[in-house]
């Protein structure tokens, strides 16, 4: 292998990133509520105001790895942070340090600019994950409860009449 190279995300990863978020999707036994698409994946990232960063891990000339993100606020801090949304290397390539430099490259960016933290979500059952994370030095954020509001549920109060005047 020669040597890796993290770097922000170009327009010409995109295939290659939507495939590891597929293959992510897959991990998670989440494979059939995956449905992103170059498209969405592209006008995300590369819009004139984009809502969504990346970086990606390359080798040999290919992208085997992926951390994409989106800023968060802090009103306790009053400043920015960074929300990893994905964070995934390939089996073949695990065990190398690319996980690490990915994170590493997102906490540079949180250094860079000031913001005062870098946080994701993990799965509760994946053990190599959580003892992976705990070894940089994450804490679990355990006292708090994701909520999620999605589909009809999400349609029903977003159509509900507002009951505010005007």
């Amino acid at each position: 292998m020669s040597d890796p190279r993290i770097r922000r995300i170009r327009p010409a990863d995109v295939p290659a990133a939507v495939r590891l978020v597929e293959e992510l999707a897959e991990y998670e036994r989440a494979r059939q509520e995956c449905g992103l698409t170059e498209e969405q994946l592209h006008h995300a990232l590369f819009r004139d105001a984009p809502a969504l960063f990346g970086h990606v891990a390359e080798v040999d000339g290919a992208v085997v790895g992926t951390a994409l993100w989106f800023l968060d606020f802090s009103t306790w801090r009053g400043t920015h942070g960074i929300h990893l949304e994905d964070l995934y290397v390939r089996p073949a390539h695990r065990g190398d340090g690319l996980g690490k430099a990915l994170l590493r490259a997102l906490a540079e960016e949180c250094v860079a600019h000031g913001y005062a933290r870098l946080e994701w979500s993990v799965l509760d059952w994946n053990a190599p994950a959580i003892g992976f994370y705990r070894a940089l030095g994450a804490v679990p954020q355990d006292e708090w409860t994701v909520f999620r509001l999605t589909d009809e549920a999400l349609t029903r109060l977003g159509s509900a009449p507002s009951g505010r005047d005007g």
